[in-house]
């Protein structure tokens, strides 16, 4: 599934997680963006996942979640996506690397948008330049 537009950055008020978990499912596909698993209720809990860590200086934007389930959140711990990518490839998953290079791309806007976030910064333009070296 290719991911579908980006959500404008800019909200009038926050957002909070369930409200973002929707936005993202709707934005992305209902289903964990590093093992593929549907995410729907009852069956597989969705989670959102923060694509820059919080310890690396990702914010909690939309622009910087997607949707996880739970085992792969808790697993990932603070690998960057290219690793847990590669660990997921790995594993014979098949990572949505489509959802978290457009992820990359809008949070990139963001920041660029917002300001601040200086920790982040690199780390974004580090990861898209790995997972789109062709």
């Amino acid at each position: 599934m290719s991911p579908g537009p980006r959500t404008p950055s800019a909200a009038k008020r926050e957002l909070n997680r369930r409200e973002r978990l929707a936005i993202v499912l709707e934005r992305d596909g209902a289903e964990c963006v590093w093992c593929r698993r549907p995410l729907e209720v009852g069956l597989v809990e969705a989670t959102t996942e923060h694509v820059v860590p919080k310890i690396k200086g990702g914010p909690s934007w939309i622009e910087n979640e997607v949707a996880a389930c739970r085992r792969c959140n808790g697993q990932r711990g603070h690998l960057t996506p290219a690793e847990w990518i590669d660990e997921c490839e790995r594993r014979g998953w098949e990572p949505n690397r489509e959802v978290i290079v457009a992820t990359l791309r809008s949070l990139q806007v963001a920041i660029a948008e917002r300001g601040g976030k200086r920790r982040a910064r690199p780390y974004v333009a580090s990861q898209l330049r790995r997972l789109t070296k062709p």
